[in-house]
């Protein structure tokens, strides 16, 4: 399970930016939102998380022999290079709204989910120079617009290829999800257990969020190394751990065996979903 960004599905997607928009909230429970803005300190910080999880991308595929590329990752069906040209196309994607923001038009048609399929599966066929070439060239696009982005612009609404609307700002955030969770999947020995803190505490505090509005059967999750824990349902299991391996459970990079619960766990809807309500 993973974010489908604007550059497509990915395998066995259960359609978590696909087919939810602002409904299907448990009836009763207020929904949780987001922070309308972030001040200009909060965006450059944001931004150089971004650009660190990207350089430690590109530095664990430097050296990528093309065998290497074809071998499988840890996602069912794809290739390391499919992984590759996955997030080259979401750095593409990235950096289109970034610039939509920016300047107000698109500097491109945005392609539909047909072309983001094809694209994927032609670009998985290159050589390993090749993909990390294209992968380094869309990271220091999407770089180079939020480089450019006026203060002012960040939060400017901008839509997702499944039409739900954020801030300008939180494509930074979509960014870093991407990286953090498909250096992952590349199997090239980076762990869940290697993922920042910061990461780590945004990626819970924004799921535990959307959990609780859509009802996810769990009453509490309580990050141990992180003395934090966060209310989800009335009734379920409280589950307990540190908080990388309560990411990994619920991001579907890991397995419920190292987690203390009270109860049966049930099932990790996909992940992730979309901020609930949204911006609109």
């Amino acid at each position: 399970m993973a974010e489908q960004s604007d550059s497509g599905g990915l395998p066995g997607d259960r359609g978590p930016e696909a087919g939810v928009r602002a409904g299907g909230l448990r009836p009763g429970v207020p929904p949780v939102t987001p922070p309308a803005d972030l001040g200009e300190g909060e965006v450059a910080v944001l931004l150089a998380e971004v650009r660190a999880s990207a350089g430690r991308v590109l530095a664990a595929v430097g050296a990528l022999t093309d065998r290497q590329a074809r071998e499988p990752s840890t996602l069912p069906g794809w290739s390391r290079a499919h992984v590759l040209t996955h997030l080259a196309r979401s750095a593409d994607a990235y950096r289109r709204l970034l610039t939509v923001a920016r300047t107000g038009a698109a500097p491109e048609p945005r392609p539909d989910a047909a072309a983001l399929d094809r694209a994927l599966h032609e670009g998985a066929g290159r050589g390993a120079a090749e993909l990390v070439a294209d992968l380094r060239g869309s990271l220091d696009g999407m770089a180079a617009a939020a480089g450019a982005m006026p203060a002012e612009r960040w939060s400017v609404l901008v839509s997702a290829l499944a039409g739900w609307r954020h801030p300008a700002w939180f494509t930074l955030h979509r960014a870093w999800r991407e990286l953090e969770t498909h250096h992952v999947d590349l199997g090239l020995g980076r762990s869940t257990a290697d993922w920042p803190a910061g990461y780590v505490a945004w990626a819970l505090d924004a799921t535990a969020a959307t959990l609780a509005a859509r009802g996810f059967p769990v009453a509490r999750l309580r990050a141990t190394d992180l003395g934090r824990e966060w209310p989800v349902a009335p009734a379920g299991p409280t589950v307990s751990g540190s908080g990388h391996a309560l990411l990994a459970w619920l991001s579907g990079r890991g397995p419920a065996a190292g987690l203390r619960a009270d109860g049966p766990l049930p099932a990790p809807p996909g992940w992730p979903l979309p901020p609930v309500p949204g911006w609109g």
